[in-house]
């Protein structure tokens, strides 16, 4: 079962803050832009950790030549694996242009709000990156990597030998790495919680680690029982890297733990999948989008602004038309969806299922196009 969900409005206001402290200094400069751009970042902006597309010339072109924002924008991506404050920090080194932790919503953004569900009990992060340290940024207190996890149950993976690729595979040395031993104790602590913040690593282990937690209760090795909580950053099943062919993304991993599970199980896997193209994320967005507009412009306005002050476009720019344009098609006005050929779309026309308002090459060409249609 999939159920979708996003963070809410106590959240966006607590990062605008942030956003607001670092531009205090700017006195406004004229009337706020109609209209804010949402970017896709795989595929778009970036490919292989490298820019592509004319990106930094793009985004140089919506900041004023004293480096201020001058066109709202953020980054609305199914990815993640790192804090937000990080992935800012990454893209502005890449891009040329400064970024703040405000203008960056990834797919396990939403997973602030389950705090006060989840806050002092043991719950696990999967997935590439930093995952256990992007749940404690969001206030979780009791917090193990899947690799931690894994650690303290010896043969839990019956192939670990084998992976000689891996490092620090020693039971006894994984256990008492940072004091994990003395501070949990799995055989009686039992997991509520499970969270694919990113992309799983080993699939082979994390899957059969996650069966063991999911099936018995949240305790790997006891008897049956009911099944801990399990949320997904996104549910992509394909995205674009370096490699010239599209890879398998955390949906496909979805799909074969969900599979799997359901094999050996007499009840089905329960879920929560966050992430594009969930129209309630780009609601969301929207609220974002606002907040940054709102701390550069020097207003007063907010999430439950009137319809004035509304956005009359958001223009998500996205190369995957399964997430990025059937997402902003979904959610509506004031939504207008541009799909560039740099990531998952290659094709000479649109779309046929999930067609966009106008297709492009390449990021750049789709803001001039936004410049112009805006008499920018």
């Amino acid at each position: 079962m999939r159920f979708r969900s996003c963070f809410g409005v106590s959240q966006v206001k607590a990062l605008s803050s942030r956003f607001r402290r670092l531009y205090s200094h700017l006195r406004p400069q004229g009337r706020r832009p109609s209209f804010g751009i949402a970017f896709d970042i795989d595929g778009v902006i970036i490919r292989g950790g490298n820019p592509i597309g004319g990106s930094p010339q793009a985004l140089s072109r919506l900041h004023a030549e004293d480096g201020t924002l001058k066109i709202p924008y953020i980054f609305l991506t199914n990815g993640g694996g790192v804090p937000e404050s990080k992935r800012a920090s990454e893209l502005s080194g890449l891009l040329g242009v400064q970024i703040l932790a405000l203008q960056v919503v990834q797919g396990h953004s939403p997973f602030r709000d389950l705090l006060s569900r989840f806050e002092n009990d043991l719950i696990v992060a999967v997935g590439k990156g930093e995952p256990a340290k992007v749940m404690l940024e969001y206030g979780f207190k009791k917090v193990l990597s899947i690799d931690e996890y894994a650690s303290f149950f010896k043969d839990i993976d019956p192939l670990s030998q084998y992976k000689t690729w891996r490092i620090n595979q020693n039971y006894e040395i994984m256990k008492n790495m940072n004091g994990l031993y003395s501070r949990y104790n799995v055989d009686s602590d039992a997991v509520k919680g499970t969270f694919i913040v990113s992309d799983p690593v080993d699939w082979g282990r994390d899957i059969q680690v996650l069966c063991d937690i999911l099936s018995c209760g949240g305790l790997p090795g006891k008897a049956k029982g009911h099944q801990p909580a399990l949320y997904f950053a996104s549910d992509d099943l394909e995205y674009q890297a370096a490699f010239p062919s599209e890879r398998l993304g955390m949906g496909a991993f979805r799909i074969a733990l969900e599979s799997i599970f359901n094999s050996v199980n007499s009840t089905p896997l329960w879920y929560t999948s966050f992430g594009k193209p969930n129209p309630y994320v780009f609601k969301i967005a929207e609220s974002v989008l606002m907040q940054v507009a709102s701390t550069r412009y020097g207003g007063q306005c907010t999430v439950d602004d009137t319809k004035e002050n509304k956005f009359s476009t958001i223009y998500m720019i996205g190369d995957n038309p399964m997430v990025d344009i059937k997402g902003a098609t979904k959610a509506g006005r004031p939504w207008f969806s541009i799909l560039t050929r740099t990531g998952v779309f290659k094709g000479k026309d649109n779309h046929q299922e999930y067609p966009a308002d106008i297709v492009v090459e390449n990021v750049d060409e789709a803001v001039e196009y936004i410049l112009k249609k805006e008499a920018l």
